[in-house]
């Protein structure tokens, strides 16, 4: 996280409204990196989208931790998988043409 602009997960907390102790359990999950610097909680920007969607999946649709988690590996493997597509779809153009 180093060179990266960092925003305080207090005042991510207060402008979306979650609670402190989600965006610690996401980063127990291992679903966003925290980094504590003067025993204050900051989130990455990079980071940022992701922690936004995770609060929408969580306070506006009642996903659990559990559910964003699964969702969150599938989302991820169906990245890949569609990298994999692409990837392939081009080599084959390779032989067709």
């Amino acid at each position: 996280m180093e060179n990266e602009q960092l925003i305080s997960a207090e005042e991510f907390s207060m402008h979306h409204h979650v609670e402190i102790s989600f965006i610690q359990t996401l980063h127990e999950y291992g679903l966003i990196e925290t980094k504590m610097v003067e025993e204050k909680t900051f989130i990455s920007a990079n980071d940022l989208s992701q922690l936004e969607k995770f609060a929408r999946m969580h306070y506006d649709m009642d996903i659990n931790i559990e559910g964003i988690e699964a969702i969150h590996n599938l989302l991820e493997k169906i990245s890949v998988m569609q990298q994999q597509l692409s990837s392939l779809r081009n080599k084959l153009m390779l032989y067709e043409d």
